[in-house]
């Protein structure tokens, strides 16, 4: 039999996804989000021509392109979201491409159609210059002009996505055991682990076993996205089931099954694939504890930090969990010099932040993704252990030797590139070979005394030095630098 489609909105920050999907549902999930800035990976089901529709809802904000990407795998069609103001944008590309690599037919939702700026032929065009053709436009593409804030648009976005599902052939069997992907997963202290699962195919009830990855656990409550309880879904719904023992994969397949024995017999033949990477080689490294409130979040916090790693200086995570910051997680920092507990959408109990005190470790606590990273980048920055190396400042070639006594010698030179400097040192080069090191400790140009020479010009000097300079020897100055 036909399923509902699972619908998956994408595009740039700010570009109304969630305003659209809030017009939608008729909810207002949108002003309580820290920033503006959707964190999580929701689903929720709305019924349009009295046909279900399933929505997955992305962030936008760079550091959540994995859960971006992750949506993109799990939907069957993609609602690409583009602005009418501003156009295509960095990460309507990054949405576009995750589409692509994820095979899903898109639809075009050109939203913002009321503001006085919206120019929707020059998004058309737009989207034209990065290979996306639209219906009237030289292509194929379906798309239709909307505002989120309005409605404007909507019920015909809305009919799209069902006419391109019947084209999809969309069908399930409500027979079969239930599989699926795993959508979000959270660890609440007063309910244990709890995950929401889409159900791609089968029926899912209450008291059935959950395989996902090496993991059996019986369910001993299901709820609908509305937060009720139920006692069976079927395809294309969204599911919140209790049960589970450790944080399940997210983005990871799940199955049920009746037998109990039978399904602690497949998670056990479940193995790991071998993800480690190779790692680059980092002259400093710092501690870092990290706690979020659901996976997707330490999903996009673990990737922020991979980011600002530099061969000089890179986070080295020692612990990450989900969850309030406690005791616990302290005790782990302890451990290591100078480290940090970083928590994302969570905070520190007053035991943690009391031993925290006592220990002189730092607690920082964010909601908005981007403040966490400027924070972070600042750290590292700061608390690196800081060397200082010599760096060559200018050459300059030995055209004559003027005088020659037991350590000083009066000779004449250009320089030929960068600065000389008075009171510096310098490597004495011989046939492109360091032969010996001496200081420049007089400057004249055109018979002035001077602190520096430029590129080009002629000067005289005198440099202390146990090694006998020739003409022909090459100067190069050198400057003392922190890093």
């Amino acid at each position: 039999m036909n399923r509902a489609p699972v619908i998956v909105i994408m595009g740039h920050i700010d570009h109304g996804k969630s305003t659209l999907l809030d017009y939608i549902r008729k909810t207002n999930v949108v002003a309580g989000e820290a920033g503006g800035i959707t964190q999580h990976l929701g689903a929720y089901e709305v019924t349009h021509n009295k046909q279900k529709i399933t929505f997955l809802d992305t962030p936008g904000h760079e550091a959540f392109s994995a859960i971006r990407e992750r949506g993109a795998a799990i939907a069957d069609i993609a609602v690409l979201v583009v602005s009418a103001e501003e156009g295509v944008k960095t990460q309507t590309l990054e949405a576009l491409a995750a589409i692509k690599a994820a095979g899903r037919p898109f639809v075009v939702a050109i939203n913002k159609i009321d503001r006085p700026n919206a120019n929707v032929e020059r998004v058309k065009q737009s989207l034209a210059e990065h290979g996306v053709l639209v219906e009237g436009y030289g292509g194929n593409i379906s798309w239709v002009a909307i505002s989120a804030k309005t409605g404007a648009g909507i019920p015909e976005l809305l009919d799209l996505l069902l006419l391109t599902a019947e084209l999809e052939n969309l069908t399930g069997d409500e027979k079969l055991a239930g599989t699926g992907l795993v959508l979000e997963a959270n660890r609440d202290p007063r309910v244990g682990v709890t995950a929401t699962l889409l159900i791609k195919n089968g029926t899912v009830n209450t008291g059935d076993w959950v395989v996902s990855g090496s993991q059996a656990i019986k369910i001993k409550k299901l709820e609908n996205y509305l937060g009720e309880m139920i006692k069976s879904a079927s395809f294309s719904s969204p599911v919140k089931v209790y049960g589970f023992t450790d944080i399940p994969l997210v983005g990871g397949e799940f199955t049920t099954y009746t037998d109990k024995k039978v399904a602690e017999a497949t998670a056990a033949n479940f193995k790991i694939k071998d993800i480690s990477e190779v790692s680059t080689e980092t002259t400093w490294e710092l501690p870092l504890v990290v706690k979020a409130d659901v996976s997707g979040s330490l999903d996009a916090v673990m990737k922020e930090i991979k980011k600002l790693n530099r061969p000089e200086a890179a986070g080295k995570i020692i612990a990450s969990a989900l969850g309030t910051i406690n005791e616990n997680d302290v005790k782990s920092a302890a451990g290591s010099k100078n480290s940090i507990i970083l928590g994302f959408n969570v905070k520190a109990d007053k035991n943690a932040l009391d031993l925290a005190e006592r220990l002189g470790l730092t607690i920082a606590t964010f909601d908005i993704i981007y403040k966490l990273s400027e924070w972070l980048e600042l750290e590292l920055e700061s608390r690196r252990p800081k060397t200082q190396v010599e760096v060559v400042s200018g050459e300059a070639k030995v055209l004559k030797i003027f005088s020659q006594t037991r350590d000083k010698q009066v000779l004449g030179g250009q320089v030929r590139t960068g600065l000389m400097n008075k009171n510096r040192d310098v490597n004495i080069v011989r046939r492109e070979k360091i032969i010996g090191r001496g200081r420049l400790t007089d400057l004249e140009q055109a018979k002035k005394k001077v602190s520096e020479v430029a590129d080009g010009l002629q000067f005289g000097a005198v440099v202390e030095a146990k090694i006998t300079i020739a003409p022909g020897d090459v100067l190069q100055a050198l400057e003392l630098t922190t890093q």
